[in-house]
């Protein structure tokens, strides 16, 4: 049975099957982003869909469970939406159909309900105001609330995720126009949310008011405008005047015509996830007027200040440790090699791997070069330690190529506390640094030395400067210090009792 799925608006509300999207890929230690998501207007309506499948192709590390598309031509909206990766989701003739000016699109990782066909996004439904859209990367704290009331409303749900609660809150919202419906709805909604929202005539983006997740938006080469998760997607559309949507900002675009509305104040503490700096976003983005690529570099930089070694070699943990490792090497003044090599095309598979590939785990994924490492002592730098699942074998790889010593070095603080504001880093009971000090962790990964690299040195390296840490980002994985209140925040699979 195929997860293709294609669904044209006006005509009946969705049907969600359900149906299991396996993940059989290797272990990874890697915390998990949410989604991207993207939107598109444009005066002439050639090929908005084509724009919007690389677009998302641009955004597809944020999510590789599931993508979809959404285009209206001002009046009938259409939707296709599956389980894979953007290039297997869309060909040429599931792209065909959806003709129109207009268009939303998401990369989807689950951190609010599973990765059930019925969560893939966008979502589409027919309201009295006409179709209604709606894509989104974040996380909802009071998602529990919301979805009771709408039930004690009446509504039937059909999905697992927030994403659902977003959509019908702004289908039964008053107001004549849909950005008073949203400017109506917005302070129900606490957490992380980055929206992008198709009606017949129009794309909005909202962004929530503590800027939790990145979201930009720029002018494209032939007219028209585009936002998106990252500024990379945005390059790759050929955007210009890009520029950040603001915490709190509501953007409308309506083809060649761009709205920009404050509705909501801005936090007086804004709370940046610095995880988009240290893991997420792609390196050639920009957020927050920094470069990704740049702070990556001074990450290294503040992590060879704090925890230097005496060693022969620098490798990086491929990819996303690339610039860091560069970044340690260059004020340690150690050389810098590859000794890690990355299968970059495993991605999630539906092949169910044998038993000795599957005990062999992380070979899946990587494989040492043993003329760098043989007989070198080695520093090896990775982003991060969530689980403990990953850096063991990995040290063991590069010990077993011939690495006389390994010094692991973290290019951020241990991570001792959930994130709740869409990214998918487990329970507190999953994360090794929660239960053990920097010493046992060292002891359980079998490395020589182990480097965590301070929360100050790391907002240092944020704020790409000397005068002093950056602030408005927020830590709370780091510190426990969340800035809104999680005492209503549900487990990411809390809405799958019903809807099994």
């Amino acid at each position: 049975m195929s997860n293709r799925r294609s669904v044209s608006l006006p005509v009946t509300g969705l049907r969600a099957t359900g149906l299991p999207v396996r993940d059989n890929s290797s272990p990874d230690d890697s915390p998990k982003d949410e989604c991207g998501v993207l939107g598109l207007s444009t005066p002439h309506g050639e090929g908005v869909a084509q724009l919007a499948f690389f677009g998302l192709f641009a955004l597809q590390h944020r999510g590789q469970e599931a993508a979809g598309i959404a285009v209206s031509d001002g009046k009938r909206a259409r939707v296709h939406k599956e389980a894979g990766l953007v290039a297997n989701v869309f060909t040429p003739d599931t792209l065909a159909p959806l003709t129109g000016y207009h268009a939303i699109g998401h990369t989807r990782y689950s951190t609010t309900g599973s990765n059930a066909e019925r969560n893939i996004q966008p979502f589409l439904v027919e309201t009295m105001h006409g179709p209604l859209s709606v894509a989104h990367n974040g996380n909802l704290v009071n998602a529990t609330a919301l979805r009771d009331e709408l039930l004690h409303r009446g509504f039937g749900l059909t999905a697992t995720s927030d994403t659902e609660v977003f959509t019908l809150m702004l289908a039964a919202a008053g107001g004549r126009t849909w950005q008073e419906r949203i400017e109506r709805t917005l302070p129900a909604w606490k957490g992380a949310f980055s929206l992008v929202i198709l009606a017949a005539d129009q794309v909005i983006a909202v962004r929530d008011p503590w800027g939790f997740r990145p979201l930009s938006v720029g002018r494209l080469p032939h007219g028209g405008h585009a936002v998106a998760s990252e500024t990379c997607a945005l390059s790759t559309l050929g955007c210009v005047d890009i520029d950040e949507v603001k915490p709190g900002e509501m953007v409308t675009l309506r083809g060649a015509e761009i709205e920009r509305t404050q509705v909501l104040a801005p936090q007086q503490n804004a709370a940046r996830c610095t995880f988009e700096f240290v893991y997420f976003s792609r390196p050639d983005s920009n957020w927050d007027g920094h470069s990704v690529h740049n702070v990556r570099q001074q990450l290294g930089v503040e992590l060879a200040k704090e925890f230097p070694a005496n060693a022969d070699v620098v490798i990086p943990v491929p990819d996303s440790s690339i610039p860091a490792a560069i970044g340690f090497a260059r004020e340690s003044g150690l050389p810098f090699n590859d000794g890690l090599i990355k299968n970059r095309y495993i991605g999630r598979t539906f092949i169910e791997p044998t038993q000795d590939i599957r005990e062999r785990g992380v070979a899946l994924k990587f494989n040492a070069l043993r003329e760098n490492l043989e007989g070198k002592r080695v520093v090896m730098i990775d982003d991060s330690l969530v689980r403990g699942t990953t850096a063991g074998p990995l040290v063991k790889l590069v010990r077993d190529a011939g690495a006389s010593e390994v010094h692991v070095r973290i290019t951020c603080p241990p991570i001792t506390h959930a994130c709740h504001f869409g990214v998918d880093m487990g329970h507190d009971d999953d994360l090794i640094a929660a239960r053990l000090d920097v010493e046992e962790i060292r002891e359980h990964i079998g490395a020589d030395t182990l480097g965590f690299l301070s929360l100050d040195g790391m907002m240092l390296a944020v704020a790409e400067r000397e005068s002093g840490p950056a602030d408005g980002y927020c830590n709370a994985c780091f510190t426990g210090d969340y800035p809104i209140a999680i005492s209503d925040a549900q487990a990411k699979l809390s809405f799958e009792g019903v809807l099994a």
